[in-house]
Order: C-alpha cells, then sequence, then structure tokens
C-alpha cells in the first residue's frame, strides 16, 4: 500500500490551511463590515465568535482528516460505525468544493486581469467615469472572462499535478510569505497617506453609537456570520490538509493558529483600504466595487500609483490562488481515491471538467446576462454563491460537529483522543456540552438567517 503523503514543515501545513481560509470575499468583505457595524466593537464580537464557533469546527475537520488518514470523500467510511451512513456526505463535500470552483476561477481571473492592467499602465489618465466603465466592459466581454478564467485553473491545476510538498506546500508556502509581506507594504502605505488617520479611527474605534444605529442584534448576526465563514469550513477543505498531518501537535493548537493568520489578513486588509479611501475622500463600498472600482479610483490619484494598483491585485491574485491551490488539491486527491487513479489522472481531468463548470460563471454577465435566477439583477455567480455559502457551508460544518460529538457518529471521547496527540492545547472535558449544544444552535441560527435574509 502506498504511503500517504505528509507535509515537509509545520509552517507549510499553518500557511496552506490559513491560505484556503483566507479568500477574496475575506479581504473585501472584512473591513466594510467593520466600518458599517461600528468598528473595534464589531471586530471583538467577532474575534469572541471565532473563538467559540468557528475553531471548534476546524478542529473537528483536521481531526477526521488526521485519524481517517483518507481524503473528505473517504473519510467518513474509516471512522464511522458499521452500516451508517455519514459517508454520503462525502460525496456532498466534494461536490461543495466543484461549486466554489465553478464562480471562484472567474473571480480570480477578475484579479490577476487587473494586475496585469495596472502592471501595463493600462489605467493612467482615466477618469471616474472610465474606471467604472472599464468594470463594466470587463464583465461584459466574454472573452476577458474565458481567458482569464482558463489561465487560473490551468496555473492551478499545475502546480497541484506537482504533488503535494513539491508542488502545492512549495509554491503556497512562498505565495503566502509574499502575500503577507505585500500586506504589509500596502498598511504602511495606506497608514502613511495624508488624510488616513481619519480611515484608522473609522475602522479601528468602537463606536457604539453607530453599532446603535446598525441594530445591536445585526451586528452580532454580522459578526457570528463573517467569524463562521471567513475559515472555509464545511465542504473538507480542509479535513484534506488534516490527512496528510503528522501528530506532532494537538489540533485545537493547530486552529487557533489558522484562525489567528487569517484573522491577521483580514484585518490587515482594513488598514491598506479604509486609511486610502478617507485620504482620497470616496466612499467605501463593500464588494466588487470597491475592489474594481473605489481603489482603482484611488491609485490612479496616489504619487506612483500604478505600482501600488499593481501590488494591491498581486496581493488580491495570491488571496485567491491560495485558496484555489488548496480546493483543487482536495478535489484532486478526493477523485485519486475515488476512481482509483493517481494524482496526474486526476489533474488532466479536472483540468478540464473545472474549465467545462466554470464557463457558466464566467459568460454570467455577458452572453448569460438573461438568466437571473434569483431575482431581477443577479447572475449566475450569485446562485452559486448562495448554494455554498448559505447552504453547503453551514449545513456541512453541522453535519462534521454532530459527527464528531454524538455517540451514533465518530463519538466525542475519539474526536478528544485524536485533537489530543502531541503538544499544544488540548480539548478538555469541559468543552463537551459548548460542541455538543451551543456550537450546533449556532450554526442553526446562522443557516436559518442566510436563507431568510435572501428570500
Amino acid at each position: 500500500m502506498k504511503q500517504r503523503e505528509t507535509f515537509q514543515s509545520r509552517l507549510g501545513f499553518l500557511l496552506l490551511s490559513a491560505g484556503c481560509a483566507i479568500g477574496i470575499g475575506n479581504v473585501w468583505r472584512f473591513p466594510y463590515i467593520v466600518g458599517e457595524n461600528g468598528g473595534g466593537a464589531f471586530v471583538l464580537f467577532y474575534v469572541l465568535f471565532l473563538v467559540i464557533m468557528g475553531v471548534p469546527v476546524l478542529s473537528m475537520e483536521f481531526a477526521v482528516g488526521r485519524a481517517s488518514r483518507k481524503s473528505p470523500v473517504k473519510a467518513y467510511q474509516e471512522l464511522e460505525p458499521k452500516g451508517s451512513k455519514w459517508h454520503l456526505h462525502g460525496y456532498v463535500a466534494l461536490l461543495g468544493n466543484y461549486v466554489l470552483m465553478m464562480f471562484y476561477t472567474t473571480v480570480a481571473g477578475w484579479m490577476l486581469y487587473y494586475f496585469y492592467r495596472f502592471l501595463a499602465g493600462k489605467f493612467q489618465g482615466m477618469n471616474a467615469e472610465q474606471v467604472s466603465g472599464a468594470f463594466g466592459e470587463m464583465l461584459a466581454t466574454p472573452s476577458i472572462n474565458l481567458f482569464w478564467m482558463v489561465l487560473v485553473v490551468v496555473l492551478g491545476i499545475l502546480i497541484c499535478a506537482q504533488g503535494l510538498q513539491k508542488g502545492v506546500e512549495r509554491i503556497t508556502k512562498n505565495m503566502m510569505l509574499g502575500l503577507l509581506v505585500l500586506m504589509v507594504v500596502l498598511a504602511i502605505r495606506g497608514v502613511t497617506l495624508e488624510g488616513g488617520v481619519e480611515g484608522l479611527k473609522f475602522y479601528l474605534m468602537p463606536d457604539f453609537e453607530k453599532m446603535k444605529e446598525a441594530g445591536i442584534g445585526n451586528v452580532i448576526v454580522a459578526a457570528m456570520n463573517q467569524s463562521f465563514f471567513t475559515l472555509s469550513l464545511g465542504i473538507g477543505a480542509m479535513a484534506i490538509f488534516g490527512s496528510y498531518l503528522e501528530k506532532r501537535n494537538t489540533l485545537l493548537g493547530e486552529a487557533v493558529n489558522v484562525a489567528i493568520l487569517d484573522t491577521f489578513v483580514a484585518f490587515t486588509a482594513g488598514l491598506i483600504l479604509f486609511p486610502a479611501c478617507f485620504a482620497f475622500g470616496v466612499n467605501p463600498d463593500s464588494g466588487p466595487s470597491l475592489i474594481f472600482i473605489t481603489l482603482p479610483n484611488v491609485f490612479i490619484e496616489m504619487p506612483g500609483g500604478r505600482v501600488w494598483g499593481a501590488l494591491f491585485f498581486l496581493f488580491m491574485s495570491f488571496a485567491a490562488f491560495s485558496t484555489i491551490i488548496a480546493v483543487f488539491e482536495n478535489i484532486i486527491a478526493c477523485d485519486m481515491e475515488l476512481f482509483n487513479m493517481d494524482r496526474k489522472k486526476s489533474a488532466v481531468v479536472n483540468l478540464a471538467l473545472i474549465i467545462l463548470l466554470s464557463i457558466p460563471c464566467a459568460l454570467g454577465s455577458s452572453v448569460l446576462s438573461d438568466f437571473q435566477p434569483l431575482g431581477p439583477g443577479t447572475v449566475v455567480l450569485d446562485l452559486e454563491d448562495f448554494i455554498v455559502s448559505n447552504i453547503l457551508l453551514p449545513l456541512g460544518s453541522l453535519i462534521y460537529l454532530v459527527f464528531c460529538t454524538c455517540k451514533y457518529g465518530w463519538g466525542f471521547s475519539k474526536y478528544q483522543e485524536e485533537a489530543n496527540i502531541g503538544k499544544g492545547l488540548k480539548v478538555a472535558n469541559w468543552m463537551r456540552w459548548h460542541f455538543t449544544i451551543v456550537v450546533p444552535i449556532l450554526i442553526l441560527v446562522l443557516f436559518w438567517l442566510g436563507i431568510k435574509k435572501f428570500f
């Protein structure tokens, strides 16, 4: 029997797991939600929910992976009681990875395209209207979306085809270290801009009046939501890294480390975005408009803006690729076990499959713009994002949680035993009631609110 690959270093594991968690949404969503919900006050709630909700579920995904030494699609079969049906979630988790990549590859393509445009000086001399028009033009041009999406898929698959240590770990480690350096440089630039201090105050000072305006309940729900979705839990994207992990360190400790890295990136993104927006008097909108319209306008006005713009979109491309490589690795590993094929063959099959599955999203704002799945103004991307974020992630996390804590699944004592192997933070006996009762209720509330809000 062929021995399972393992990580070359602990740093490789931490950076790869954090890279999977650090996504584009994390970077563009976190700063805006902080500002909208009373600044520093929101951050306190966010950290609280990350500790009581996100970290326990992350440790469980790691535990299922490490104990089974299998990919998410086969892990349950190793650990479940005979005759039970927990393994069916393995197939749903694999499906979730595919659906996530169906839209993520297109958005990552936008980041690379904007990096190229800034590097080539294509934004020089544009006014605000032209910058806004450039984003609309990109969305409406099928060839641009298809070309950059295919390039993203090809690069991601080529890296994964090299293997865990030579490809995935080596490239992601360098990319993540580059991302952290780029963020610090961009944050220093943001903070030192004239007028940037106002942006920092808006971002970091707890504004309880603003919190009251937003509604204390809404702020708490927003913090809960952000802390949960930031770690990409529920589709086995983290379980796969657990399966490559040596037994030197406890899993609760590793989960805390990954959460800290993830939070550092989200937090630092705010230090880049808010001072820049306030220094140049532009509204820090959320989502795509912030990244593709507001910030390019800021960079154009900034001295050396072409360089800062290129660096910013290089950082965004790294954030996107860290997730893509991690999820591709999960998909390739699952298919290797499911269809008994080698890594190269799985990579080739998935190269074709993921390109094919990503085409509807790439054409969603052009050829397929008449298809508005969730009501007027929505596109294919909105539907795919809704399926992953509001259904597969929360329900998948709940299944991992119940599997690890209930006697009809793997059971709390077996999860606790696996999680506590090695040095570091241990899962204590008193945590059992919290993991078994409090966390499932919080996840169900989150699921219900997400569905309710949408409809």
